[in-house]
């Protein structure tokens, strides 16, 4: 007597099911809705607003929101929608640039100092720890001086100072991975350090430095626009946010609240989907 066994259904990837889980995900998706907006609003901002960003209207300066000027006119006439929208390019282009920055530096740190540990782990973590200790608003008052106030600099000093950081969220991780089996058996076949490194033992360290890079992400959007509103980031005469509350903030105080709110929530906006995302894709791989 023969019996039939059923075939049994193919394993789905792991990778597919975590992308199944995220889209799946309410705080996920929301925060996707926010940054595709604000992506597009960046790529095709100067044909989706009604009014040069950047044309001066002495006569309508501080007109407040109007069927004609939908968030009003700053102290130059200049129509704050149109200026909020493309306001936006800068801030992301920035922002991903340091963020990329930092995660491949500190990838690169961590990965040395936690495979070779010993005496590296101990002469890297000191330079690690005092690059932490420097705050990053007087790492951007000394880099003008240096490179000169340009977007590069900005994106050279934000990736620069996240670097340490994820460098030692990348150092846990390999310090957990460096004794198990297949990092053995790749020193035992031969293989050199970088190649255990990043072939071996990276794709294994990866969830945590997404995690790390998505965080980092939300916190180099706030740090451009916070540079750019202290005078040392992006420069006039961009629409940059932060730059656009910099120039704005004291009229609050004759009750042009149009020039500040709108920008300050596209900030807040902008930094909140990042980290509902960051949060999403947290929950994720920890599960």
């Amino acid at each position: 007597m023969s019996t039939t066994v059923a075939p049994q259904a193919p394993v789905k990837p792991r990778r597919f099911e975590a992308l199944n889980a995220l889209m799946r995900s309410a705080t996920f998706d929301i925060g996707v809705l926010i940054l595709l907006f604000w992506v597009v609003c960046a790529l095709f901002g100067h044909w989706l607003v009604p009014h040069d960003p950047y044309a001066s209207d002495p006569l309508n300066s501080l007109v407040a929101p109007s069927g004609d000027h939908w968030f009003g006119t700053d102290q130059l006439g200049r129509d704050v929608f149109a200026r909020v929208i493309v306001g936006s390019r800068d801030i992301l282009t920035i922002a991903p640039l340091a963020t990329l920055l930092g995660t491949a530096a500190g990838t690169a740190i961590g990965l040395v100092v936690g495979y070779f540990d010993g005496w590296v782990d101990a002469v890297i973590g000191r330079v690690i720890d005092a690059m932490l200790a420097l705050p990053l608003v007087i790492v951007a008052l000394r880099a003008p001086a240096a490179g000169g106030a340009r977007n590069t600099t900005v994106i050279l000093v934000i990736g620069l100072t996240f670097a340490p950081i994820t460098a030692r969220t990348v150092r846990a991780a390999v310090l957990s991975e460096r004794h198990l089996d297949y990092v053995l058996a790749a020193q035992l076949r031969g293989e050199n350090a970088v190649y255990i490194m990043f072939a071996e033992i990276l794709p294994n360290v990866l969830p945590p430095i997404i995690v790390e890079a998505t965080v980092r992400l939300g916190y180099a959007i706030f740090a451009v626009a916070t540079l750019s509103f202290l005078g040392f980031g992006i420069q006039p005469p961009s629409a940059d946010w932060g730059l656009a509350l910099s120039e704005s903030y004291t009229l609050m105080a004759g009750g042009a609240w149009w020039t500040v709110v709108f920008d300050a929530a596209a900030i807040a906006s902008l930094v909140i989907a990042v980290n509902l995302v960051a949060d999403a894709v947290q929950g994720v791989l920890d599960r």
